[in-house]
């Protein structure tokens, strides 16, 4: 093991989530070592290639550890970069792990580990009393020699609006921002934003203008940093067919769950349902590694819910399914099922092929895959809590 320190700091300015997408994002091997005042001994979480594998507190090992480590709301950290060497005890995604970990935080779940006056309440996204809290998503730090320009927006200010159309693609520099679809009593809030995510998605790359399905408006003072599109358009097009395939998938997945995050909380009858004539071609939880691309036909997303089953999104044809070996969205195979039409055409493309096309992008396109999928994620997560509650 390496004993380098690469990263340190205190828990009182970073979160333990904010670390977690950090390490994730820039895919980071070795150990977190956390302590506390509060604590009678360290935390060590292990992660490789930016996902968490093993953990311990005091007698808590594995998962366990992790969710009470979330609990730490002060202390110092610092991640010592290397092979760690360890078991893999766990098995649930990092971003399924940090979303598990806030929403018991919110239900008291977790003890909260800090001094007698810290204040246990938990802000909110300023909306209605029903809506759950929402949890700010950061991405990895961002690559200057990207940025061609700044921009700052004071607070409230509209960045982009629903419907409108333009080509720019931002990162966040300082400050947060909030993602809200209009509807019909007001304006639906589906994400918050913070340091190293991104305004804009791979549609921006084709060289036209597309709509924006989102207004985005700055929460505070923002700072932005302006992407030179043009230089990752030459890396976009020099992808091969299948690998573009699944970036503009991912696009379309991220609009798709969010007119279901949409539909769901206003009841809409627009809500898709499980169709009866579909069978299922990639149950939930299966461990096939396979990824597909649609020629014919038409697919369903179906992910589990106290209330039954949840159509997530449908698919049509070059939409991309199944097993993304770069990237954990929150779908299948984890976390829902792929049903299908009996046309259903659909071409297997080679994933060794693509993990090394992820692994030779540039860190700012990696970087934006990290935080597009995040998106997908957690916009699931709020869209399955919304179906159950409701």
């Amino acid at each position: 093991m390496d004993d380098r320190v690469v990263f340190s700091g205190s828990l009182e300015f970073i979160s333990l989530a904010d670390i977690f997408q950090i390490l994730g994002g820039n895919g980071s091997s070795g150990s977190l070592r956390m302590t506390s005042k509060h604590a009678p001994g360290p935390g060590i979480i292990h992660f490789i290639n930016g996902d968490p594998v093993n953990a311990v507190t005091g007698a808590l090992k594995g998962l366990k550890a992790v969710h009470a480590l979330f609990g730490w709301l002060e202390g110092k950290f610092e991640f010592q970069e290397g092979d760690p060497k360890v078991g893999k005890s766990i098995k649930e995604s990092r971003m399924q792990i940090v979303l598990d970990a806030l929403s018991m935080l919110d239900d008291g779940a977790i003890p909260k580990i800090g001094p007698p006056s810290l204040d246990d309440s938990t802000p909110g996204d300023g909306g209605d009393e029903d809506r759950p809290a929402l949890q700010v998503i950061k991405g990895p730090l961002p690559d200057y020699s990207y940025i061609i320009g700044e921009e700052e927006f004071r607070d409230g200010e509209r960045i982009v609006k629903q419907g409108g159309h333009g080509k720019w693609l931002w990162v966040i520099f300082e400050g947060e921002v909030d993602v809200f679809r209009e509807i019909p009593d007001g304006d639906l809030t589906i994400a918050r934003l913070g340091e190293g995510c991104f305004i804009g998605t791979f549609a921006a790359l084709l060289f036209r203008e597309y709509a924006r399905t989102a207004t985005v408006k700055a929460v505070g003072n923002v700072r932005l940093g302006l992407i030179d599109t043009e230089q990752l358009s030459t890396v976009f097009n020099s992808l091969s067919s299948g690998f573009r395939k699944i970036l503009l998938s991912l696009d379309q997945r991220l609009k798709l769950i969010s007119q279901t995050a949409v539909d769901v909380y206003t009841k809409s009858d627009n809500l898709k349902k499980p169709s009866s004539d579909q069978k299922t071609i990639i149950k939930k939880g299966s461990s096939k590694e396979e990824l597909f691309t649609i020629k014919e036909g038409h697919a369903q997303i179906v992910t589990p819910t106290k209330k039954g089953p949840l159509t997530l999104c449908n698919l049509e044809q070059d939409a991309v399914f199944g097993y993304i070996p770069f990237l954990d969205m929150g779908h299948e195979l984890a976390h829902a099922s792929v049903t299908a039409t009996p046309d259903l055409k659909a071409v297997k493309l080679d994933i060794t092929t693509m993990q090394e096309e992820y692994d030779a992008l540039p860190g700012t396109f990696q970087n934006l895959i990290y935080v597009l999928g995040t998106l997908i994620f957690s916009t699931t997560r709020m869209t399955c809590r919304w179906h159950e509650e409701k």
